[in-house]
Parts: structure tokens; C-alpha cells; sequence
């Protein structure tokens, strides 16, 4: 299987890290940020073995914003982030 890129974000919720994958919309926790990124880093690579021995990878991909190129897979672009309020 060709490497599959995705974006990680942390957010703190209040003892735990929380990461999130936006592209696959899957998420883990951790006690800290480095060991909620290896969750979610583990949690990816499960989904898409699973996901690539039930024969549907691909549309999973194509359906999460991902596309073919030469053999593999080019994921979403994440441009731009922002924290907002409303009052």
C-alpha cells in the first residue's frame, strides 16, 4: 500500500488530549499530545488496513476528499485554521 497523508489536530479537553483526523473523520486521546498523536496514528492505520482488506480504501478515500495521482493518494489540503467566538 502506497503512504496516505492525513493531518492530525490536538485539542485539550481538560486532563485528556484529544487528536483528530479531519480527512477520515476518526479521533483517539491520550494523557499527553505526543501519546494522543501515536493513538490516532494507530487508530489510522487500523481503519485503513481494515478498510483496504474489506475492499473499500478506495472509496473511502475518494468519498473523504482524497485523490488518485501516479499510484497513490493525495489527500485534502487543510489551508487554514481559526479560532472564532459568537456573542
Amino acid at each position: 500500500m502506497n503512504p496516505i497523508d492525513y493531518d492530525i489536530l490536538v485539542f485539550k479537553e481538560g486532563e485528556a488530549f484529544i487528536s483528530y483526523c479531519p480527512e477520515l473523520d476518526l479521533s483517539s486521546c491520550g494523557e499527553s499530545i505526543e501519546q494522543a498523536k501515536d493513538m490516532l496514528r494507530t487508530a489510522v492505520r487500523l481503519f485503513i488496513e481494515e478498510a483496504d482488506k474489506m475492499g473499500t480504501l478506495d472509496d473511502i478515500l475518494e468519498e473523504s476528499g482524497y485523490r488518485k495521482k501516479d499510484g497513490g493518494w493525495v489527500s485534502p489540503k487543510l489551508v487554514a485554521t481559526e479560532l472564532a467566538s459568537i456573542s
